[in-house]
């Protein structure tokens, strides 16, 4: 379920637990895809003859692929009306405690962390976890840091 809100009103929601998004399927197409898009050609994403040897026993999505679904994934947690333009700020931290197994299915969770006023808008800081279905630790610990305008 999407929380909808305005500029002015996001600070109520510092600390509010803003749910789960949909799952997303990570199959060996979209890595293979990644890797094309990146020049990232690592075997142990995309070589599944050699990955069944290597400590995670299948293909595995690249990192940053799991952090690059991170905002999409987001966008169906929280709609902010009255917004002109979002733009992805940066990140203060990033981890990837495990890894995305081919064929495994991610969502994300979020908490709103910090709302601050800048010039035209705000600036969003964000709590989000990427979990990887089946896997006991999240794939992705981040703090993305976002800026609405109006």
């Amino acid at each position: 379920m999407t929380t909808t809100t305005t500029l002015d009103k996001l600070p109520d929601l510092v600390g509010q637990d803003l749910g789960r998004s949909d799952w997303i399927e990570i199959d060996q197409k979209r890595i293979d895809l990644f890797a094309d898009a990146t020049d990232h050609y690592r075997w142990f994403p995309f070589a599944p003859e050699r990955a069944m040897y290597c400590p995670f026993g299948t293909t595995i999505a690249h990192g940053y692929l799991t952090l690059s679904l991170l905002l999409p994934a987001f966008s169906q947690l929280l709609e902010v009306e009255g917004v002109s333009t979002k733009v992805n700020y940066g990140l203060n931290s990033v981890r990837f405690p495990a890894p995305v197994p081919v064929g495994s299915r991610i969502r994300v969770s979020a908490t709103l962390a910090e709302v601050t006023e800048v010039t035209g808008g705000v600036q969003l800081v964000v709590d989000a976890t990427v979990e990887a279905e089946g896997v006991g630790k999240p794939a992705c610990v981040a703090q993305p840091v976002l800026r609405f305008y109006a």
